[in-house]
């Protein structure tokens, strides 16, 4: 049972002497002390300020830009935020909760937080430094966004005119054919017939993924002294534009009605399966939850920071941009519709579809052209800001003697910056679309995240994670938390992993979306694609096993030794 005084499990139902309590308070202090040195070591955030802007920077990204409005028009309108919002109450908030007191606690990576709590469940540190090492990847669309910001301030925008060389006469017969190819395709990424044709590298592409990469090494060379000064700049201007943008958009002609095929509800999309699944699934791509950063931004925070009131403010600024997002995107969507004298839902797009296409012929369209798509970009760039901090922490926190020394932490942030510049040259040849477009597909699915999810919930159990947060703040969490964390999240995650399966076998096995139509990728490439899914998730059963099979005494042993660990957590 667990004393009301202090989180110490005991053994019997005698309640804690006044030795015991004192004890208990002694324990908590020591744990303070070792880890303000640990922070001294590490690094720590130089104000709470700058946590939350860093964390709001993070949750606030690419998802809340291009995916949300299209998802909530394409699945039911106004509809669609009751599964979403559901669905972020019993799996979003919860599970932000967890990582960030779990990194907070143990002020340790993803990596290393859990030796300390659960040795064997250390697999899934291993399996998110694989996910994160696949998402640095995404450095690919701000070097899009920087592309188009250059060309941005010319005085006649190139995507505004099918008079360039890489327009050709069958484009030049309807307007709206004259955006859609050109600009992207034709002139920004020369798209080759497949993967197996990789082609010569676009160097203007080169020469902007250099320079993200250069941007990306300053901001976080010296560690949290220099990302959280950063954020200072990057987090609140994407705020800043959508404001902006939103103003702008509201009052052009068809904003109305852009928003209305927006918000207007179908109910009949509640019955629907998949429009659950993708609301789940936007809440952890959103959230950015089961993928190891918010442990790492949690362990840079103060032993008693408050992280259960945090997590409340955070998630409720998230899920809050997305919506507002969703005004300023279809306003102009409206604007653009009644142009051209088609309905909405013929321009809308999710992806890089509605950001380097669709969103730039809106804005040709507009006065002032030059000033709303720079705008636009620069608020792409901001979102779409690439941090390699989480890789960094984890992989310091591993080897501290190798790489926590000065020196040797600038120098290896830059071998890190400069070694996955050259990996993603790749990326930015003429087949490079399809390489990124696997990577995207298959790196971090859905069932990714949820199997990560699970197995959070799980290695420790709800109780300690409950635990952990007392000793912190001094406040228990919700029931409810609980509840979420041991008999919620779990099935509900086993659910959407297995009903995509049945339902869309052929789709969810070879399913990657291509570039072109006519497009099919070949076999060796869907392998590849599951090969990437694959490597993180079986990082934590071939852990956990290797462990059990490694570690001196029998399996009943090990067993005893895990739950004395958890009780010394606790």
């Amino acid at each position: 049972v667990t004393c009301g005084n202090c989180p110490v499990v005991l053994v019997t139902w005698i309640p804690c002497t006044t030795a015991e309590v004192l004890d208990c308070k002694m324990n908590r202090e020591i744990r303070k002390r070792e880890n303000q040195r640990r922070a001294g070591d590490r690094g720590q955030w130089a104000s709470k300020t700058e946590y939350v802007l860093v964390v709001a920077g993070t949750m606030v990204g690419l998802g809340n830009v291009w995916r949300f409005p299209y998802l909530c028009y394409k699945n039911g309108g106004g509809a669609f935020l009751v599964p979403y919002c559901l669905l972020a109450v019993v799996c979003g908030i919860p599970l932000f909760l967890l990582e960030t007191s779990v990194g907070q606690y143990t002020q340790e990576g993803f990596i290393t937080c859990w030796r300390k709590l659960c040795p064997l469940a250390q697999g899934i540190g291993y399996g998110y430094l694989i996910i994160n090492l696949y998402a640095f990847s995404y450095i690919l669309v701000q070097a899009w966004a920087l592309f188009y910001l250059v060309f941005s301030f010319r005085s006649q925008l190139p995507w505004a005119s099918c008079n360039n060389t890489w327009n050709t006469g069958k484009l030049k017969l309807r307007l709206v054919f004259c955006f859609i190819a050109p600009p992207l395709r034709r002139r920004v990424l020369v798209v080759s017939g497949g993967i197996e044709e990789l082609g010569s590298v676009r160097w203007e592409l080169a020469l902007c993924l250099l320079a993200c990469w250069v941007f990306c090494y300053f901001s976080i060379w010296k560690g949290v002294r220099s990302s959280g000064k950063v954020t200072y700049v990057t987090a609140p201007f994407p705020y800043v534009m959508l404001l902006i943008l939103l103003i702008r958009g509201l009052t052009l002609p068809g904003a109305w009605e852009g928003i209305y095929f927006y918000l207007y509800p179908d109910l009949n999309q509640l019955t629907n399966l998949e429009v659950w699944i993708e609301a789940a699934s936007q809440i952890f791509y959103s959230y950015n939850v089961a993928v190891g950063t918010l442990h790492v931004l949690g362990s840079y925070c103060d032993y008693t920071n408050n992280c259960y009131k945090d997590c409340y403010w955070l998630c409720l600024l998230n899920s809050g941009t997305s919506f507002v997002a969703g005004f300023v995107v279809f306003s102009v969507l409206g604007f653009m519709a009644q142009k051209q004298g088609v309905n909405v839902d013929n321009v809308a797009e999710s992806g890089p579809g509605l950001a380097f296409i669709t969103y730039p012929q809106a804005t040709a369209l507009m006065p002032l052209p030059q000033l709303w798509t720079a705008c636009f970009f620069l608020m792409l760039i901001m979102l779409g800001f690439v941090s390699v901090e989480g890789v960094i922490t984890s992989v310091g926190d591993l080897f501290p003697k190798l790489f926590r020394t000065p020196v040797r932490h600038e120098i290896f942030v830059l071998f890190i910056c400069s070694f996955f510049f050259l990996i993603h040259l790749i990326l930015v040849t003429e087949g490079g679309i399809y390489v990124f477009q696997l990577i995207d597909y298959y790196s971090c699915t859905r069932a990714c995240q949820d199997f990560m999810a699970v197995c959070q919930c799980l290695a420790m159990g709800a109780d300690n994670f409950s635990n952990i947060i007392k000793d912190m703040t001094g406040q228990r969490p919700s029931v409810f938390f609980k509840l979420c964390w041991k008999y919620i999240i779990p099935p509900l995650m086993m659910v959407t992993n297995v009903m995509p399966i049945v339902t869309q076998r052929q789709h969810y096995f070879m399913g990657c979306p291509s570039v072109n139509d006519w497009y099919i990728y070949p076999d060796w490439a869907y392998a590849l694609g599951w090969a990437m899914t694959l490597s993180s998730v079986l990082m934590v059963p071939l852990w956990a096993a290797g462990q059990m099979c490694l570690a001196s005494g029998t399996f009943r042993e090990v067993s005893v030794q895990r739950r004395r660990v958890l009780d010394h957590v606790s």
